[in-house]
């Protein structure tokens, strides 16, 4: 498949929203389908605040797992280009669904992370956060003796508010807007495509197939992620 760049000069801001298909790329586990995460685990057990309180060493342990599991992990060609982009670009933002901090191991500054991050954790007294080292013991305990959860959104959380408000912001002032590795049905994410085209956008899709939200991109690239970005934004 040929790809035209897109010269990305022309564009005054810019937002990179990534999905699981970004991160799986790189080897990071996906979540549904056969050997998704879910396949293996229950959520109402390891990944939602009830599950928590009846057993927050429990849960813990799972998502001490999960963090095990992205060390190998590695950001590809994509991240890259993203990140490189960012420094060329002053108005460059990433919007993510993933938690693994790949985009920020490859260099992006400005990222949002619309569902948390595994190498965060938080205070569930104080509302403190802290950032988790990439290797180490991770805590299990705030010094002031409260457990500290991951700094996620889990089953049955409310997105932070905050976050979602900075995203919106940001999309409804880009005039390029590109979709990497995200099916988009799931709200509110799924109207971040119909959010930049009501402000002007250019929207581009790059995904391996097709999925029901396609159909509002102006234009779909099919192909990995690592590959089509560099050919995009060079």
């Amino acid at each position: 498949m040929t790809i035209q760049s897109l010269e990305p000069d022309k564009y005054n801001s810019i937002v990179l929203f990534t999905g699981a298909g970004m991160s799986a790329e790189s080897g990071v586990p996906t979540y549904r389908g056969a050997g998704g995460i879910w396949s293996r685990y229950n959520w109402e057990e390891v990944a939602c605040e009830t599950a928590f309180r009846a057993d927050p060493a429990g849960v813990l342990e799972f998502h001490d797992h999960r963090r095990k599991l992205l060390e190998p992990c590695r950001p590809h060609a994509g991240h890259a280009v993203i990140a490189g982009l960012e420094k060329r670009h002053p108005s460059v933002a990433v919007i993510t669904q993933n938690i693994d901090g790949l985009h920020q191991q490859a260099g992006s500054e400005r990222v949002i992370e619309l569902h948390g991050s595994l190498w965060r954790v938080r205070c569930t007294d104080e509302g403190r956060i802290i950032d988790l080292q990439r290797d180490g013991e991770w805590p299990r305990k705030c010094d002031c003796g409260a457990w500290l959860r991951p700094d996620i959104t889990w089953f049955g959380d409310q997105l932070n508010h905050a976050v979602m408000r900075q995203a919106d912001e940001i999309i409804r002032g880009c005039d390029l807007f590109i979709a990497v590795g995200t099916s988009g049905v799931v709200w509110p994410a799924a109207g971040f495509p119909q959010l930049a085209k009501s402000g002007g956008a250019l929207c581009v899709e790059i995904n391996t197939e097709d999925n029901e939200m396609s159909g509002l991109y102006d234009t779909r690239l099919r192909g990995p992620a690592g590959e089509v970005l560099p050919e995009l934004l060079k």
